[in-house]
């Protein structure tokens, strides 16, 4: 989803979410919401990176990370899901 703006400097949003379904111990939940932050912390600049390559100053991409596999992952695979994710929102933009 994109959202109009009012100030000029380009904006993400992101919303985490696993199902107690998927994990029924929170630690497990927690553990991989916290793994997927991480990762959309360190490729982040990647969308916000081609919101400005294409002067989309007033724009908020709003966007939702849900996790339905029920096994744990490591950080690893999981960063390299999350970039690859984020290189192919950032090439639609």
């Amino acid at each position: 989803m994109v959202k109009d703006r009012i100030d000029l400097e380009p904006q993400t949003q992101v919303l985490v979410s696993v199902p107690k379904r998927c994990f029924k111990r929170a630690v497990k939940r927690n553990r991989v919401k916290r793994q997927v932050r991480d990762a959309y912390r360190h490729h982040k600049l990647t969308v916000v990176g081609a919101l400005k390559a294409h002067e989309h100053f007033d724009r908020t991409v709003v966007m939702a990370f849900i996790w339905l596999d029920d096994k744990l992952h490591s950080s690893a695979d999981v960063e390299a899901k999350v970039s690859g994710l984020l290189t192919r929102l950032s090439e639609k933009i």
